[in-house]
Order: structure tokens, then sequence, then C-alpha cells
């Protein structure tokens, strides 16, 4: 098997859950380095990685290929841009970057340079949103006319992370840390929305951040799609409200994968490593071929995020399809913008 030399850009969180469990147990990827400034946790569990101080030290090992772009948004720019200059292909965390001009000028410099970019939505591999996925394929609900995501939390404290609380940092808050898995499980399921009218702000107060978003989107043939994030919500909703012209269905948020990998669950290769659900999580109501309702309760299959590193090595080594690619979440980059703008002028803004 052909093997891709990784590299990870930092160990916090999103490089221990989400990325290096998965290079490891994948038999195609070896991580070759991982940036970590003053500490060495990783040397435990990687001590094949060669630890490095700084992203351009890093970038200057040859033999690292793909770069992991996975440290606070704000520098996603810079550590990709560097990246791509120094030959590299990268995977960029979400969000993707703070703006649209940031986005579009790393998708240009990959395409100028020939080398991919992809960007990290790990959601898109989540039992829950590949449920609503089929479920919209099935056609049972008719045409669709009104949707709802939530993703909300109860999180009353601050974290103290000045990158996502500081309401003067460009790309903090919540718009941005889950506006990013909403707005692309919209687009991902209805497309392109025409406009858009957007509530973005602090529950918390003005000294910190947005922690709260509503996102309406317009499309056509009258369908309404509601994005909404909330971190004062103790008692659960449903995460996915979907109502067409011949039925709802409701699906709870149930996939358990980062609570799993945070407690040092160890993904395997090849075949599923999480368990099936033991209560159904969502219920599907609709007119039958012969106008009789049938309410079914569903129950999901189980997620697994080492299909994107999966997609991400046949993209490498057989020319596959590339997973999420950063000209197709540069329309995610414009939902987020345009929401802010919205939020500030009080007004719909068109796409």
């Amino acid at each position: 098997m052909q093997l891709v030399r990784a590299g990870l850009c930092a160990f916090g969180m999103s490089g221990k859950v989400f990325h290096a469990p998965f290079l490891k147990e994948h038999p195609g990827f070896s991580i070759s380095g991982i940036v970590e400034r003053s500490k060495e946790e990783s040397k435990e569990k990687y001590p094949e990685a060669t630890i490095y101080r700084s992203v351009e030290e890093m970038l200057q090992n040859a033999d690292i290929e793909l770069v992991i772009i996975n440290t606070p948004v704000q520098t996603h720019y810079e550590y990709a841009r560097k990246a791509l200059e120094a030959g590299k292909n990268i995977i960029v965390e979400k969000p993707f970057t703070v703006n649209v001009a940031e986005a579009e000028e790393l998708v240009s410099l990959a395409e100028e340079k020939g080398l991919f970019l992809s960007v990290y939505q790990n959601r898109r591999f989540d039992r829950d949103f590949l449920q609503v996925q089929k479920v919209l394929a099935e056609k049972k609900l008719g045409i669709i006319k009104e949707a709802e995501i939530r993703f909300d939390r109860f999180r009353t404290a601050p974290s103290g992370k000045q990158h996502k609380e500081n309401p003067d940092q460009s790309g903090s808050g919540s718009l941005h840390d889950l506006g990013a898995h909403l707005v692309d499980q919209a687009v991902q399921y209805f497309g392109f929305p025409e406009k858009l009218f957007a509530d973005v702000f602090s529950m918390k107060g003005e000294e910190f951040a947005n922690d709260y978003f509503e996102i309406l989107l317009f499309y056509k043939n009258n369908l309404r799609v509601r994005l909404k994030s909330s971190v004062f919500t103790k008692e659960d909703h449903y995460a996915y409200k979907i109502h067409g012209d011949r039925g709802s269905f409701l699906q709870e948020r149930t996939d358990n994968q980062e609570s799993e990998l945070v407690a040092g669950a160890i993904p395997v290769y090849g075949k599923e490593w999480m368990l099936p659900l033991k209560e159904a999580d969502g219920i599907l109501n609709f007119l039958n071929e012969n106008s009789e309702t049938e309410r079914i309760l569903t129950f999901s299959d189980a997620g697994n995020y080492m299909h994107y590193y999966q997609q991400i090595y046949e993209h490498i080594v057989f020319g596959h399809t590339l997973p999420s690619p950063g000209n197709e979440i540069i329309l995610n980059m414009k939902i987020i913008d345009a929401s802010l703008k919205s939020a500030q002028e009080g007004k719909i803004v068109s796409l």
C-alpha cells in the first residue's frame, strides 16, 4: 500500500481527537511530523512522529506531502498559504477561513500550484446527518417545504479560549465554529440559497463573541431552511426537522464519535467501530402511496470519520473525488459572511 506522509500543525483537541487517531490507524498514512511549540505530549502515542516547534520548521521537511492545518481559524490563511507555497497538499480544519476573500485566495493558489485543498467537514460523516440524507433521497416526504437544523449546547460559562470568544477577533464565535457545520449541511441537502436573514449576537454579553445565531435561508419554490444554535439550551431539541407536502421527519443528534474519541476510543480501519443504537433516534411520519399515514421510528446507522481519510487517500492514490474541496466550501463562507452582514444591517441579504 502506498504510504502518504502527513504532518499536523497542532496537537490540541483537534489533533488528538479528530486527526491523529485516524491517521495512525489507517495503513495508508504515517504521521511524520507534529507541531508542539513547547510540550511533547504526542510522543507517548505517536513516537514515530518528529516533533517540531513551529509550522515553518515542519514545512521544511520534504518527506511530508500532506499538511493538516488544525490551528485556530485566525491562522488558517497564513499557514495554509505557507504550506501550499511549500508544495504540500493540505487539509484545513473548519471553519475554512475568517472570510470569503481568504478562502478564494487559498483555492486559487492551490489550483495554481496543482495541489489539493480539502476542508475537514467531518459532520458529513455523522450518523444523524447521513440519516437525514438517506430520508431525503427516498423522497417519501414529497416536496420539501421547510427544514430546521440545530446545534445546541449548554455552556453558559466562558471557556477562556480567546480565539473562540474574543469579540475583537475575526472568525471567533459560534457562527464560524458551529455555523460552519450547519451551513455546510444545509448546502449539502438543499443547495445554495438565493438570500438570507440572520440574527447573530452574544447572549453572554458584548464582551464575548457571538454564542447565538439564527439564519433563515430563502430558496426557490418557497423552501425555507432555518439554522439555529444557542449555548443556553439545557434540554435537547430534535436537531433536524424536515417537512414536506407528504410528511415530516424528525432526527435527534445522536452521533457520539467525538465523545468516544475524547474518552480514548481507538477507531478501527476497514469496519465500523461505533456500536449500533439501542433506541430509535428518529420519527418518520408520511402518507404512503395509498395516502395512508405511516409513522415509523427510525434507527440511524453508525457514522465514521475514517471514511473522510479513506476518501483523501483514494484521491491521492487513485484520483477519486476529493471530499469537501475548498472551492465547494467557499459557498459556505459566502453564507457566513452574508449572515454577519445581515445581522449588522438588520435586513435580508441577497447571495
